[in-house]
């Protein structure tokens, strides 16, 4: 069973986070615990029922990373939203098959969920997730895989091929070294023995069964930038209707800044009654 210190401070602050509620799970699933921000609407009332968006950050970041990237409580307000903002670590929010103690999607789906249903009154007809680089990844995943679960999804910037060749030229262009393709290889197994592609989202969307669109943007300058329209020429191939969305950027915080904006836009468009 999850065990949960939550910490409620009317508004938890540091000179870039602001969010109503901090939970620090310990979880049978993890080695560590997982931090999670939650942002609700300034007027939340407990008897009505609220969207719910799940934002997961990329790879060597954290829990923290959409709430220095952007105003969440903002877009909680503007919106009508519920946001929460997990710690994936460098999951890729999947499980691995070799490590007991980094089974990410367990956590997510398990332990997470119920905490976060159990806190709040949300209306499951509108439960959406977004993610950023690894994110993106994430967030795809999770809504191809559990697609009953949520209403629709975004991926900006996302890493969606688990390309050894190909992320280890980012890894070498972001951080200089191979770590991102080393923590893949603790993660996932060695690229050589263990096949990495059937976690990539080209080969998961091939057995997608209902074909409910989500949203697809990168920038034109963005290393991934060819996976996302790969991507997409698969999606249109398959008769998915996405929605995509190309313009300048790179992969950086300016760029999320302003396509998360989008994401909103889009989940709010594709609100059930």
């Amino acid at each position: 069973m999850i065990k949960a210190i939550v910490i409620m401070i009317g508004l938890f602050t540091t000179a870039a986070v602001q969010a109503q509620e901090k939970w620090i799970l310990k979880s049978k699933y993890l080695a560590k615990s997982d931090t999670v921000l939650v942002f609700k609407p300034t007027a939340y009332k407990q008897a009505k029922q609220y969207p719910l968006v799940y934002l997961l950050h990329g790879y060597s970041e954290n829990y923290r990373q959409w709430s220095k990237t952007t105003d969440l409580q903002k877009l909680a307000d503007r919106y009508g939203f519920i946001i929460v903002t997990p710690d994936g670590f460098v999951s890729w929010y999947v499980n691995s098959p070799f490590d007991k103690k980094l089974r990410y999607e367990d956590f997510f789906f398990d332990e997470l969920l119920p905490k976060v249903h159990h806190s709040f009154n949300i209306d499951e007809k509108n439960i959406f997730i977004s993610g950023l680089s690894m994110g993106g990844y994430g967030a795809l995943r999770y809504f191809i895989t559990h697609h009953n679960y949520f209403n629709t999804a975004g991926s900006t910037s996302g890493a969606l091929a688990l390309d050894f060749d190909k992320l280890k030229t980012a890894s070498l262009q972001f951080f200089g070294n191979r770590r991102l393709t080393d923590d893949l290889e603790r993660l996932l197994g060695n690229h050589l023995n263990h096949n990495w592609n059937r976690y990539s989202i080209s080969e998961l969307i091939k057995n997608y069964p209902v074909k409910k669109t989500f949203l697809l943007d990168c920038g034109t300058e963005d290393i991934l930038f060819s996976a996302t329209l790969e991507l997409k020429s698969l999606a249109d191939h398959l008769k998915i209707p996405i929605t995509f969305i190309s313009q300048p950027g790179n992969h950086d915080t300016d760029y999320w800044r302003k396509s998360i904006e989008y994401h909103f836009v889009f989940f709010q468009q594709n609100l059930k009654k």
